[in-house]
């Protein structure tokens, strides 16, 4: 197994007011993985982040990423890392282009205008980039910090809530260019509560929930372990009240027009052939059947319950 890129060990935060916004964390994020850290508002994920990018100071713990130090080894720790944050924050006056190249000089790289032309074809900015910033729309202004955060061709990509507020195109365009920066060997983490964002683009999935991290897993896995599927039947009469059948989880749903039966995807025998049988046999008839999966957002709600 390759040497992890980012190392989350025992850190925690506790805020003078006594507040502990995390406890203690251990994680570690593989080489060139999306890793999305999914959680409710005020869970910790911008916390996390925060610490990880060097802006809050741990109260316990070390964090290294690409095998620095992120206080011991601030600055060269910190060139390794982009981060896009949650507030759009941006020079309202510039021109697009001078605020992506001067981000790039801020981290004392050389200029590089091939590069920078490419982040900005790459984000859909190129024909904008003598436009001043404060003329541009949210969603373009969102592309501008991404722009800036690629600006000095970082290893790891934070990418804090990147869908919030964003048109749904946007969403999808950055989506395709996360994937394409996956390729060219960026690490990618996602701070998201927008599930389907996850369930996208992840290879792996965290679940943080009061300060505490509650899971993590591949997210094929995760899908595998707790999605259930269901059978939903569409019945010729309304029922009054659910069947009793031995070994079947039943509920009656639309005013008793439907039955679903929750069971276990991966299981060897689904038991859907006998309980048709069954049901036949006490004379429930249907007109109409489909199954689906649980999607990761009914896996997280469940989780997050618990």
């Amino acid at each position: 197994m390759s040497e992890p890129i980012i190392s989350i060990r025992d850190v925690s935060k506790t805020y003078k007011s006594g507040l502990q916004a995390l406890k203690p964390i251990n994680l570690e994020i593989n080489k060139g993985e999306i890793f999305a850290l999914l959680g409710p508002n005020g869970a910790g994920k911008t916390t996390l982040i925060n610490m990880t990018c060097g802006i809050v100071n741990l109260s316990t713990g070390t964090i290294t990423a690409d095998g620095l130090d992120i206080v011991r080894d601030y600055k060269e720790a910190r060139k390794r890392i982009g981060l896009v944050p949650q507030e759009l924050h941006t020079d309202a006056f510039e021109r697009v282009i001078d605020t992506v190249t001067f981000s790039r000089g801020l981290f004392g790289f050389a200029p590089n205008p091939p590069y920078i032309e490419k982040v900005l074809r790459d984000l859909s900015l190129w024909e904008k980039r003598n436009d001043k910033i404060m003329t541009l729309s949210g969603g373009m202004k969102r592309r501008v910090m991404i722009a800036k955060a690629l600006s000095h061709e970082p290893k790891i990509l934070f990418l804090d809530e990147p869908s919030a507020g964003v048109d749904v195109e946007l969403r999808r365009d950055m989506w395709e260019m996360v994937r394409g920066l996956r390729a060219d060997g960026v690490t990618i983490i996602l701070t998201t509560h927008y599930i389907e964002e996850a369930e996208e683009m992840a290879d792996r999935v965290g679940v943080i929930n009061k300060g505490e991290l509650i899971l993590v897993e591949e997210k094929s896995v995760l899908m595998r372990k707790l999605g259930k599927k269901q059978l939903t039947l569409e019945l010729q009469s309304p029922l009054t009240e659910t069947p009793q059948i031995n070994g079947y989880d039943l509920a009656l749903a639309s005013e008793g027009r439907q039955l679903v039966y929750s069971f276990d995807a991966q299981a060897d025998d689904t038991g859907i052939a006998s309980l048709l049988k069954q049901l036949a046999e006490r004379g429930v008839d249907f007109k109409d059947l489909h199954t689906e999966q649980s999607s990761l957002e009914d896996i997280f709600v469940s989780l997050v319950h618990r």
